[in-house]
């Protein structure tokens, strides 16, 4: 046969090519078996890598749903929770019956598709630009604010979508914790899943606050431009959606040249959007503002603090008229506005030196009727109420309580006492000047505040008759099971321990202390009254009087001489806490009982700012204003017959119709219920037939 061309063993195949770097294959045998391509084949520790997201997202979809399910059985149709068309206006009235405020709660309901579409465009611009394109929530929206938080060195922005704000408005309290932000999340999840865009933004618009008493956009345009949303501008709908970052700070009743400076700020930013023109955005920054000459109530920003107090208390009748609520207190608006007055003088005089930012005053009646509350130093730049909801250490303010339980126990102002060092476990507290005196007085001991003493007296009385004695004196905040609580470690707020302090110059009656004296709608109708059971003191007389030789020592040679008031007996204690981060003073006529805290919200040390000095300056300055033209009293001692502080017009009832036993019987329950033998204090009421009902606060 001849050559045909063909290789008889089949097509040529260029040989295997290795390089040098490759090792050669290994035989068939010994070659490790190739992947099929199987989950199963693969090691576990990569199948629990694969499969723990997968597993992580599942649980959350299904609890996820599962919440929807349980928010569609539980809440409403959010769109059935629409606002009524008006709600009352709320008059608050001072202790002489004189107006200090007034808060309309108007919440006139608009449709979206009556508002004109730049005005609900300003509020999208400004508040959540992404509004119509995410699903609830804006990953890239929470990026660029903690970008810009992070550019500004504060909080600058807010990374909440009009959703979650919804969310939380309608469903959720204004606290802030991880728990309730979760589930701010998840509502807002929900809420888009029930409803459209177009129903999400009409509810916002309706419902959120514009400040100066206003809730919606309809009830804002009347407030501020005397006109329905309706009729809003492009420039007065600027102004209005300007207002949603803070509506205290930038309302026109309050400040009419920063809400216009707000106000152009949203134009830019409606321009930025695209939803006006450059040209548009030029000619509404030109427009002229004109407000309404009715939207300003009686001034109140003094009493800004102290009427968002009463507003608090007196939330339950918000919807008990259509027109007015009447609501009478105890403040004192003119001692109120000094008050507010020398704390932001003062602070502005002494602050940057000392480096102080804020302080706090409360001034109390002997019956606990609140005459003055400052939350801090200015409401416009911050409504945190730092007389009310600040826990701070009180250092030796508390220390009081420790000397009130061992004057219980049979020791007196003048019995003798060791001022040397002492060991609590592992822990020596020391004295603040590095000294000991050896032997000395009660007396002497808390009126220089000498730290072994107080710590020594604890542990002989105990921790938990200490507490027990604070419990008595109304301090409801959590207290330290050891030692250091006789230096005053545990977290105390300035309402309760000045309120504690008021117990010592009325006589020993422990008041809780109340702002609001009686409730009425415009009508007439009577929807709370305030009645004081008449008790017996809740403090021994003798242990009082010695409390009051013992405190007026501390302010006539003691560390708080600053406090003196001239012609007046006047008692108190000065407080600094570690690293003089909070320093404070309590002190006390036969007139009133007033506590001031100075510090830093931040908890910043402060340059050597004790009780002694800013407070007690700040607590004398008050004071003075207080009781001008007051005559002199002595405080009460063991021979005075001091009656139980009443409140002003609460009337009387026949003894006979009054259960001698109830009160006791009812303080006795509570008390059992409520634990650490806190006696019970709160509301009380007197009926019809002159049994006197106690309603202790809810703990």
């Amino acid at each position: 046969m001849g050559y045909d061309g063909r290789d008889p063993r089949g097509p040529y195949q260029d040989p295997p090519r290795y390089p040098d770097w490759e090792p050669h294959p290994a035989p068939d045998s010994a070659r490790a078996p190739a992947w099929s391509g199987r989950y199963s084949e693969l090691p576990l520790r990569i199948r629990l890598l694969l499969m723990g997201p997968i597993l992580a997202l599942s649980m959350a979809a299904v609890a996820i749903g599962a919440l929807f399910m349980y928010y569609t059985v539980v809440f409403p149709d959010p769109l059935s929770m629409r606002l009524k068309a008006t709600g009352p206006v709320i008059r608050i009235l001072g202790r002489d019956g004189s107006p200090i405020a007034e808060r309309g709660v108007s919440r006139a309901y608009i449709p979206l598709d009556m508002v004109p579409p730049h005005v609900a465009h300003a509020v999208v611009a400004i508040e959540d630009r992404r509004f119509f394109e995410h699903p609830g929530l804006d990953p890239w929206g929470v990026l660029r604010a903690a970008i810009a938080n992070l550019r500004a060195g504060h909080l600058a922005q807010g990374g909440s979508t009009i959703t979650q704000q919804l969310a939380k408005n309608i469903f959720l309290s204004s606290e802030r914790t991880f728990s309730r932000k979760a589930e701010e999340v998840v509502l807002a999840l929900w809420l888009e899943l029930r409803l459209s865009k177009q129903e999400i933004l009409e509810l916002y618009l309706n419902r959120v606050y514009f400040g100066g008493g206003a809730h919606g956009i309809e009830a804002a345009s009347q407030r501020y431009f005397g006109k329905s949303a309706r009729l809003l501008t492009v420039a007065e709908g600027a102004v209005i959606a300007g207002l949603l970052k803070a509506p205290s700070k930038y309302a026109p009743s309050a400040s009419p040249v920063q809400a216009i400076d707000r106000g152009r700020v949203v134009v830019g930013k409606m321009q930025e959007a695209g939803f006006i023109t450059e040209r548009e955005a030029d000619a509404a920054r030109a427009t002229e503002i004109r407000f309404s000459s009715l939207m300003r109530v009686p001034e109140q920003a003094d009493m800004a603090y102290a009427v968002d107090y009463v507003l608090d208390a007196a939330a339950r009748f918000e919807d008990a008229d259509r027109d007015e609520v009447i609501i009478e207190t105890t403040l004192d608006a003119t001692l109120q506005r000094h008050a507010g007055e020398i704390v932001e003088r003062t602070l502005a005089e002494k602050g940057q030196t000392l480096d102080a930012s804020q302080a706090a005053v409360v001034v109390l009646a002997p019956d606990g009727g609140i005459r003055a509350l400052v939350g801090g130093r200015s409401y416009a730049d911050s409504q945190f109420n730092r007389a009310v909801r600040a826990h701070r250490q009180p250092g030796s303010a508390f220390k009081p309580v420790v000397y009130l339980t061992a004057l219980e126990m049979g020791m007196t102002p003048d019995s003798i006492v060791e001022d040397a060092p002492i060991k609590a476990g592992r822990w020596t507290p020391k004295n603040e000047n590095g000294r000991y005196v050896g032997p000395t007085t009660l007396r002497y001991a808390l009126s220089h505040s000498i730290n072994s003493v107080a710590v020594r007296l604890l542990l002989d009385a105990g921790v938990e008759k200490v507490t027990a004695t604070a419990r008595r004196l109304g301090m409801k905040s959590p207290l330290r099971k050891d030692a250091s609580l006789a230096l005053g470690t545990s977290e105390v707020s300035l309402l309760d321990l000045t309120g504690a302090y008021a117990a010592f110059g009325n006589g020993g009656y422990v008041n809780e202390p109340y702002a609001i004296r009686r409730v009425t709608t415009g009508a007439g109708k009577v929807l709370f009254k305030r009645f004081d059971a008449k008790s017996d003191p809740a403090i021994p007389r003798a242990s009082v009087a010695a409390m009051n030789d013992m405190l007026e020592a501390t302010v006539a040679s003691g560390t708080a001489k600053k406090a003196a008031l001239p012609g007046q007996a006047v008692a108190g204690k000065t407080g600094t806490s570690q690293d003089y981060r909070d320093a404070w003073f309590v002190g006390y006529t036969s007139y009133l009982t007033g506590g001031v805290w100075v510090g830093n919200d931040d908890g910043r040390t402060m340059n050597k700012v004790k009780g002694g000095s800013l407070p007690a300056e700040i607590w004398h300055d008050v004071m003075m204003a207080a009781h001008t033209g007051k005559v002199p009293l002595s405080l009460p001692d063991a021979a005075m017959q001091t009656p139980p502080p009443v409140a002003a017009n609460a009337p009387s009832h026949p003894k006979k119709s009054i259960e001698p036993d109830f009160i006791e019987k009812a303080l006795t329950k509570v008390s059992a219920e409520g634990g650490e033998g806190a006696p019970a204090r709160g509301e009380t009421t007197v009926t019809d037939g002159g049994r006197i009902i106690v309603r202790p606060p809810v703990r």
